[in-house]
């Protein structure tokens, strides 16, 4: 069975969906996406789609930065994602990325409200996105963050991960899995990919939103695991370089990511280099959560059974 796409109003074969080389989104990046988890559950036979819902409320708040208006409700986008992912039958995880656009053909256009708007969707299967079973190595990039009066980092646009690009490319070139990147005021933002926390004497630290940070999905959950299971201390704060190091404890979030241990940053061991016990608990009860055997958290997840089975 071919993998299934959502396109131009219809379902159709994902080879079958295509834009053209005119289009405007792919020649100045006026996209808005999200980055989605499907996770497969062999003993319940079903895939898990972690917070549909709030990923597509932040496409549409995406889509008002861009001005696109979408013929679609949140309600409307979660169905068509349901059904494409029922007809693609994986069993398998996967990664879903719904993504509205400027489709309009026009090139040398900068006026977003002459442009139309467009909606696809689609599946793949996803496995690890940062390859390592234990802590990775980071560096942090000489590309800094973008500053929310450049474009704004709350939401997914598609133009403004050529700064991510650009970090994560030059740390794996260097021998790095991962990048951090700093915002302009030279404190800790996020990863190319994921948000951050350090964890030091019990208490746990992540950038707030202020810092230019995207208010990640993955990363609320996070929170409230923090909050509400293990019962430790949270602040939002701005956080320094050189506090990465005196780290006890560092660890990303992001829905490729999931919850990804961090063991070295800048050729600095963070405490052992090796997994710490907090990240531990915390990845193991994302894990559960996320796959949907976690009952006190099951409104995280929308069950979907591949072929309608």
């Amino acid at each position: 069975m071919p993998a299934i796409a959502y396109h131009k109003g219809s379902f159709m074969p994902l080879e079958e969906a295509k834009v053209g080389i005119m289009t405007h989104a792919l020649h100045y990046g006026t996209a808005v996406f999200e980055g989605i988890r499907g996770n497969w559950n062999s003993d319940h036979e079903k895939v898990y789609i972690f917070r549909l819902r709030e990923h597509m409320e932040r496409l549409l708040q995406g889509c008002s930065i861009l001005r696109m208006t979408l013929p679609l409700s949140v309600d409307d986008l979660c169905n068509l994602t349901i059904q494409m992912v029922e007809k693609c039958g994986y069993t398998e995880d996967l990664y879903i990325r719904p993504v509205a656009y400027k489709s309009a053909e026009k090139v040398a256009n900068l006026k977003l409200p002459e442009l139309e708007d467009d909606f696809f969707v689609l599946a793949i299967p996803f496995g690890k996105y940062l390859d390592s079973d234990g802590a990775i190595k980071c560096c942090t990039s000489s590309w800094r963050r973008t500053d929310d009066t450049m474009i704004p980092p709350r939401v997914k646009l598609a133009g403004i991960y050529i700064n991510s690009i650009l970090a994560k490319s030059d740390a794996v070139l260097s021998g790095f899995d991962e990048a951090i990147l700093l915002n302009q005021d030279g404190h800790v933002c996020e990863g190319s990919g994921e948000n951050i926390f350090i964890i030091k004497d019990g208490t746990i630290s992540t950038p707030s939103l202020d810092s230019n940070v995207l208010p990640g999905i993955t990363r609320d959950t996070v929170k409230t695991l923090i909050q509400k299971e293990l019962g430790l201390n949270l602040v939002e704060r701005s956080i320094d370089r050189s506090e990465l190091y005196l780290a006890d404890e560092v660890f990303l979030t992001g829905t490729a990511a999931h919850l990804t241990p961090v063991g070295q940053i800048d050729h600095r061991n963070i405490r052992d280099g090796e997994v710490g016990p907090i990240t531990k608990e915390l990845s193991r009860l994302y894990f559960q959560i996320v796959r949907g055997d976690n009952s006190k958290y099951i409104d995280f997840c929308t069950p979907v059974s591949p072929n309608g089975k």
